[in-house]
């Protein structure tokens, strides 16, 4: 059945038939991409912790250059290549998926963001009982309340959510770059302080040997620590909901010409300008984390958005792969949350314990566990989607939400 597209890529035809590919691939690619960064968190001593010991580098460039091996060299690139690049992606495409909602309630005359605040809401549901139960550093809670805040700016004129955009992006930029220059302040008035990037023996020897529920109740006793990421990375979290919203209206993930050119230029500004920035902040040090992380890495995200585009664009016949990450990206919620269960039971002490078993070997395990967990995600999303119209937890969401009242 032939159907037609508009200018942003949605054909006339049925549900299935209006989907971007390219953004079910940048999905899949995104959640393989903060598996990236997270199973480095789960295999750490101390797991939820470790990213929050002082002194401990997120990318490991010292160790790398007092003592070269392949080894090492292999982790380097993929702690790189991952490092807040694929948490910046993700983002945006939360905002592209929030301003394709808006244009279909505004096509179905509906009020905004009406049902929309259910969606939301229940998202910061999801997120808290995933925080609580499975993994500290959930992303959910903070797209939930970004959401809510975009959902009120898009009804507004462009000149409001430009303002926006650029005010939350130049506030964030501020803010990174003043607590950038007191850590760095801090770290050179008390020289040589001991160790202080170990995590604490009992916090290493919980996460080794504890149980399920002690893991639990240490999450929420510390809460307001494991939390602060979101608050730190909310005004970011803002911009490139916007960027999103951008991206999409001006056509950047539509098939034809127009949208290979804007993922060409994406491409070109997005590497050229953050690949230098991030080698920059990562050759500059640990004190350095909050700009390597939150700043220079949302730059080269921009870079690896057109980068999967231009390949997409080159793809004449999807083969296997694309069908998986595309699989995976409509599956994107359950496979967000399926690798860090997987994680959770292959690393820590009332699971398999990997975490400590492997403690000392070296880093190939850990890169070995998460071509594992991506391998394992594909192929189980391409089984399930082929009985399945949609993820597990998507199915749970959309059957809970049909039974919320209407807000209109």
């Amino acid at each position: 059945m032939e159907t037609t597209t508009t200018r942003t890529g949605v054909a006339a035809g049925p549900a299935a038939a209006r989907r971007l590919p390219l953004l079910d691939v940048l999905r899949g690619v995104a959640i393989l991409g903060t598996l990236g960064t997270n199973v480095w968190i789960f295999t750490a001593p101390g797991g939820d912790i470790a990213p929050l010991a002082a002194g401990t580098p997120l990318v490991p460039l010292d160790s790398l250059l007092t003592d070269p091996s392949l080894s090492g060299i292999a982790e380097v690139l993929l702690r790189f290549a991952a490092n807040g690049k694929f948490l910046a992606l993700l983002t945006v495409l939360f905002g592209v998926g929030l301003a394709i909602q808006f244009r279909s309630a505004a096509r179905r005359g509906d009020r905004w963001p009406g049902r929309y605040r259910w969606r939301a809401l229940f998202l910061l549901f999801e997120g808290a009982v995933h925080f609580t139960l499975v993994f500290a550093w959930d992303v959910l809670m903070g797209y939930a309340v970004t959401a809510l805040i975009v959902a009120w700016l898009l009804p507004r004129s462009r000149v409001v959510q430009r303002v926006a955009l650029w005010g939350s992006g130049a506030f964030h930029v501020i803010a990174m770059t003043a607590l950038t220059v007191v850590l760095v302040a801090a770290a050179r008035s008390e020289p040589g302080g001991g160790d202080a990037s170990a995590v604490e023996d009992p916090v290493v020897a919980l996460y080794a040997q504890g149980g399920y529920l002690d893991l639990v109740a240490f999450r929420l006793a510390n809460v307001a620590v494991l939390r602060a990421e979101m608050v730190v990375a909310l005004p970011l979290m803002v911009c490139l909901f916007l960027v999103g919203v951008r991206l999409f209206r001006a056509g950047a993930f539509d098939p034809g010409a127009s949208g290979r050119r804007i993922r060409t230029r994406m491409l070109v500004w997005g590497v050229g300008a953050g690949l230098p920035l991030n080698l920059a902040t990562t050759l500059a040090g640990p004190d350095f984390f909050l700009l390597d992380r939150y700043v220079a890495a949302p730059v080269l995200a921009i870079g690896y958005i057109g980068l999967v585009g231009v390949v997409m664009d080159r793809v004449r016949r999807p083969g296997p792969l694309t069908h998986g990450l595309s699989a995976l990206g409509r599956t994107a919620l359950s496979g967000y949350v399926a690798q860090n269960v997987a994680c959770m039971l292959l690393c820590y002490g009332f699971g398999l314990g990997l975490a400590e078993r492997m403690a000392g070997s070296g880093p190939w395990w850990v890169l070995g566990l998460w071509a594992a967990v991506s391998l394992l995600l594909v192929v189980a999303a391409s089984l399930w989607l082929r009985r399945f119209s949609q993820g597990p937890l998507e199915a749970v969401q959309k059957w809970t939400l049909a039974r919320l009242p209407s807000a209109s």
